[in-house]
């Protein structure tokens, strides 16, 4: 399995990625800048975190117009796995392939440090490596992570199944502790939390590896089954 990591400028997250992919899951990855316009000859796209473009107007705002983007969204509609953390889950959601919109955390401050989700849903194709109810550990780093929907938006996304993440504890203000959502097709996620920061036990923990392995795995699976 082909990985693409799109960089920005102000990506400061897209090395962490490459190392998750090409060091720790032992796939092929490669960078693709994000004034490029093909993904084609890769399976899997992702959007890291940082502060793409300097966080002006609001994160992810000004990168949903980078030329990349078109084709992220054509990989998107194909069924193809997306993955978009902390930036990149900003990046989803202004590009409209996710629901909702991020707010500055309570308390207005940048939090860094290792937080714990309750994996809600693990019959996802990012997911299946992990137990429905488990607790594991990922490690957080942002300022606008507090996210926000409507009433409405919110309802569809418990009765879908679309919350595959929640803080295990109020972290920063989210609707209802959500940490990552998919879109309702189930091939796009966007987490805040970093998995790619988790990836080994030098790193402090590998609860984010599974996250990586499933991806591989139901790619597999569903590349022979249609073979």
């Amino acid at each position: 399995m082909k990985f693409a990591v799109i960089v920005f400028p102000g990506s400061n997250c897209d090395s962490d990625m490459f190392f998750a992919i090409q060091d720790a899951l032992q796939e092929e990855v490669a960078y693709v800048r994000h004034d490029e316009t093909s993904l084609e000859g890769f399976d899997g796209v992702l959007l890291p975190g940082g502060f793409s473009y300097g966080d002006y107007l609001r994160s992810g705002a000004i990168a949903c117009f980078s030329p990349i983007m078109d084709a992220v969204k054509k990989f998107a509609e194909e069924g193809k796995p997306v993955l978009g953390v902390c930036n990149g889950f900003q990046m989803l959601l202004e590009l409209g392939l996710l629901p909702g919109a991020m707010k500055r955390n309570d308390g207005l401050k940048f939090i860094c440090r290792p937080s714990e989700l309750t994996v809600e849903n693990n019959e996802t194709m990012f997911t299946t490596g992990y137990k429905k109810g488990e607790v594991i550990t990922i490690p957080v780093a942002h300022g606008e992570g507090n996210y926000e929907c409507d009433e409405e938006t919110l309802k569809a996304l418990e009765a879908n199944n679309q919350v595959v993440f929640r803080y295990a504890q109020a972290i920063n203000g989210s609707k209802a502790d959500i940490a990552g959502i998919t879109n309702d097709r189930g091939n796009v996620l966007g987490m805040m939390p970093h998995p790619e920061r988790a990836v080994e036990a030098l790193l402090g923990g590998e609860d984010g590896l599974r996250l990586f392995q499933s991806i591989v795995r139901n790619w597999r699976e569903s590349h022979v089954t249609t073979s």
